[in-house]
């Protein structure tokens, strides 16, 4: 991962000779994004990508998951996949938005890549499950970009009519503000130094300027209202999330179901990462995927 992101720390850094501390901080939220980068082979996570997989009447929808910033699908999903699968669920799940051209092939983290980009990767997977399984709609589960990716290719690529639930774990809807970063974009945009640290940034992380509050991205989208009509929404964010800031960003304001973790289990301490790997929040999701078979959360 180091060695993939130098070529864009030194990018941003030539700006922050320029912009001095609105840089430092821009860039700091991108080094705590980039954690989750992983090695370039990326084979499906267990259970996953059974293009033979035939739904069953109890789960007639398959299960598209969809990983977050710098991530795959192998490093999101391992956990959660194969569980999915032993319930019975027909599991897929893609990379998107790795760079084009990396300079360093062996690290290829995922989502870094403009997210109306990325989008059209998701269009084109689902339409590739739909076709291979039969089934008219699928269920999304996404994890961090992968709750807000999806919502472009629902709302500006046809994709709402193919979807029935929409899971979305660590959502930020309205954008994140870690370290005020969002607030220092607005300062800095005043003296003129917002543009070009952001295209510094873009360079290797187009996607990660969509995240910030405000966004232009984040403003299309909210436009109309956060919930997608015909679409069935469960979000579920933690306390803890030390990305999505303030964590209240993933509550839908105007429809779907919303659970704070904390909430149910008040000593659960899973942060924005460790949230992809807790069983808890894998008991939630398996609630909202099949809401008239739902079990106790136990903590």
């Amino acid at each position: 991962m180091v060695l993939y992101f130098q070529e864009g720390m030194n990018r941003v850094m030539g700006e922050m000779k320029r912009a001095g501390l609105a840089a430092a901080c821009v860039t700091a939220i991108l080094w705590t994004f980039a954690a989750g980068a992983v090695a370039a082979e990326d084979p499906p996570p267990p259970g996953a990508n059974d293009f033979e997989c035939e739904p069953s009447a109890a789960h007639p929808r398959p299960v598209v998951l969809v990983h977050g910033l710098g991530a795959t699908m192998s490093g999101n999903w391992g956990h959660n996949s194969p569980r999915l699968a032993e319930a019975g669920y027909c599991v897929f799940a893609l990379t998107y938005g790795q760079r084009e051209n990396q300079a360093n092939p062996v690290y290829q983290p995922g989502g870094v890549e403009r997210m109306e980009k990325s989008s059209k990767e998701l269009k084109a997977f689902v339409a590739d499950v739909l076709d291979a399984t039969g089934a008219r709609k699928v269920d999304i589960i996404g994890h961090s970009e992968g709750t807000v990716m999806p919502r472009y290719y629902m709302e500006r690529r046809g994709g709402a009519k193919f979807v029935k639930r929409f899971i979305a774990l660590t959502p930020l809807w309205r954008g994140t503000n870690p370290a005020s970063l969002a607030d220092l974009r607005d300062v800095a945009s005043g003296f003129d130094l917002s543009g070009p640290i952001l295209d510094g940034v873009s360079g290797f992380c187009a996607s990660c300027p969509q995240f910030l509050r405000g966004s232009d991205y984040l403003k299309d989208l909210n436009a109309d209202g956060e919930a997608i009509p015909g679409i069935i929404h469960t979000n579920i964010v933690t306390k803890y999330d030390e990305l999505v800031q303030p964590y209240t960003s993933g509550l839908m304001s105007d429809g779907g179901t919303n659970i704070v973790v904390q909430d149910v289990c008040p000593l659960d301490f899973s942060e924005h990462l460790l949230v992809a790997f807790d069983p808890v929040v894998t008991q939630m999701f398996l609630n909202a995927l099949d809401p008239k078979h739902a079990t106790e959360v136990k903590c």
